[in-house]
């Protein structure tokens, strides 16, 4: 379990349930335990209005530098 926050104001955005080794690309939404955002349309956003990532059908694209991540990979 990891959980994502912010990197503008440190604030939860997921807790996230991460797989395997290596960079976190996208977050499939069914390994989503509990979600902070803020969604306007499809973009996956921050209470302060940092843009985390993009919705699409089955994951959400998360633009790397704007989140920070810690906890323990399985």
């Amino acid at each position: 379990m990891i959980i994502i926050k912010c990197a503008k104001c440190k604030r939860k955005i997921f807790k996230y349930q991460k797989i395997g080794k290596g960079r976190l690309w996208h977050c499939w939404n069914d390994r989503m335990i509990r979600d902070y955002s803020v969604r306007d349309g499809n973009e996956v956003k921050c209470r302060c209005g940092n843009l985390i990532g993009v919705a699409e059908e089955k994951w959400v694209n998360m633009r790397q530098h704007s989140f920070t991540y810690s906890g323990v990979v399985t």
